[in-house]
């Protein structure tokens, strides 16, 4: 048996009966497993992560998308987080290193996106290894201009969606779908509300990314401020596009450095989505050089510490990384 991961983001974080029909539709198919849901009233966005075999998980992401279409309303939308639709974006993901499971997950975003794209009547984009250019590879690139720059890119022959219609759908946007490899979505918290800091900060990590540093060299980061959790604060937010490259102990190190030079200080920081275990034993050992024998348990639990993932709400180890949800399928 096969399984891959999907993680649709929607534009939504906000109205539960939204959400709700949006889990319900995905849920439907009793051969996908539903990982976990999150949701952020700033952002104003959901990431829902799921897993089944190929066809379930077209299925569910396909149902989820259709419903997502009819609920959410792009003309309306505010949020701090770059989109450009409804589903603004929907991975899949195979779940380890085999070529042929990248190749699985290759064909099945070209069925979803031709489902979304011809039934829905939503362009879609592919991107990441389903991309169909070089230059679609990054989501970044797709999504630049958002959902309010999207009918003037679309007047533009070069920005011809892959699938779907190539006229604007004002209610829906568009959608970006492909496979890819695991990422980690990561979020840095600091002890501030200045948006101007947390964007330097941001910066500085690119500016790592493309000097010599080359542990950073598989980092995204953007600053934003959220107002969730009953506070507001302002944080780095980051893809970590190869954790074995870039681990969550090496950003948290270089943030915790650039916000000191600022004037400001890291307060924790948080998962969005699920974290391999991998990238948390990773932090264990580089904070216990001198520690001999410590169990998986133990370096869990110091990386846990370590990187404050406490903060804004408890961090379940059972729930929160993917080796451990997927064992309990």
């Amino acid at each position: 048996m096969t399984l891959i991961e999907c993680v649709p983001n929607f534009s939504e974080g906000r109205n539960k009966h939204t959400l709700g029909e949006i889990k319900k539709a995905l849920t439907l198919n009793s051969k996908v497993h539903l990982l976990g849901s999150e949701s952020g009233e700033s952002v104003n966005r959901s990431v829902l992560t799921f897993v089944g075999e190929p066809e379930a998980v077209i299925k569910s992401a396909y149902e989820a998308i259709s419903v997502a279409s009819k609920l959410i309303d792009m003309q309306v939308h505010q949020g701090v987080h770059p989109r450009m639709g409804a589903c603004d974006v929907c991975p899949l993901i195979p779940l380890d290193q085999n070529p042929q499971s990248m190749e699985i997950c290759i064909n099945a975003s070209y069925k979803l996106a031709k489902m979304v794209g011809e039934n829905l009547g939503i362009p879609v984009y592919l991107y990441g290894e389903s991309a169909s250019h070089q230059d679609r590879r990054e989501l970044a690139s797709l999504r630049r201009g958002g959902y309010e720059g999207l009918l003037s890119k679309m007047q533009d022959e070069k920005y011809a969606p892959d699938f779907g219609p190539s006229v604007f759908n004002a209610r829906s946007g568009a959608t970006v779908i492909g496979a890819r490899a695991i990422l980690v979505a990561y979020n840095i918290s600091l002890n501030t509300t200045s948006l101007s800091i947390a964007e330097q900060i941001a910066k500085q990590l690119r500016l790592a990314r493309n000097s010599n540093e080359n542990e950073l060299k598989a980092v995204k980061a953007m600053g934003w401020v959220i107002d969730d959790h009953d506070f507001k604060c302002a944080q780095i937010s980051m893809n970590l596009m190869d954790y074995q490259t870039t681990g969550m102990y090496e950003v948290f190190q270089k943030v915790k450095r650039e916000a000191k030079a600022l004037g400001v200080d890291v307060t924790g920081s948080e998962v969005v989505g699920l974290v391999p275990l991998a990238c948390l034993l990773d932090v264990g050992r580089k904070i216990s050089r001198s520690y001999q024998g410590g169990s998986q348990d133990e370096l869990v639990k110091k990386a846990i510490d370590f990187l404050g993932l406490n903060l804004h709400y408890p961090f379940e180890p059972e729930a929160k990384i993917l080796d451990f949800a997927l064992i309990k399928l």
